[in-house]
């Protein structure tokens, strides 16, 4: 989810990019130039491209010419994604129905709007999480 919630931030918190080429061996990938448990996106590869946290042991073995961008997401927006992932959990799937209202016997509801005139944000995670999310945002076009 983190990687879901910086995509649509436009906000990686970017300290520099590596170019090169890199190998992954054995499942992980070895770079001097990041601490124990920073996050960092590997782009230009053919398995492993993404978000990932180091030391990672997960990748697929190659070699691979691209770039390794270095992170420092600050604690905060790591919590919000983890929020976020749990409003998900429970929310998810009657965000994704259809159905607006229902009623049967004698049960009905309908499902709430926002009730703002902004409706652009929807009312998947994007809306309901709109405020924290806003602190954090960058515009489009300006940087990584």
């Amino acid at each position: 989810m983190l990687e879901q919630v910086l995509r649509h931030l436009n906000n990686w918190f970017l300290v520099e990019i590596h170019e090169g080429t890199f190998t992954v061996e054995n499942g992980s990938i070895t770079l001097p130039f990041l601490l124990t448990n920073q996050y960092f996106r590997i782009c230009g590869s053919v398995f492993n491209d993404g978000l990932h946290q180091y030391p990672a042991a997960d990748l697929t073995d190659e070699t691979f010419t691209g770039t390794v961008w270095v992170l420092a997401v600050p604690k905060a927006v790591v919590a919000l994604a983890e929020d976020i992932a749990a409003w998900e959990e429970k929310n998810g799937e009657a965000v994704l129905s259809p159905y607006t209202s229902e009623s049967f016997g004698g049960y009905s509801y309908t499902k709430a709007s926002g009730g703002n005139a902004d409706t652009s944000a929807g009312t998947g995670w994007q809306g309901a999480f709109k405020g924290r999310l806003n602190d954090w945002r960058k515009l489009k076009g300006v940087e990584p």
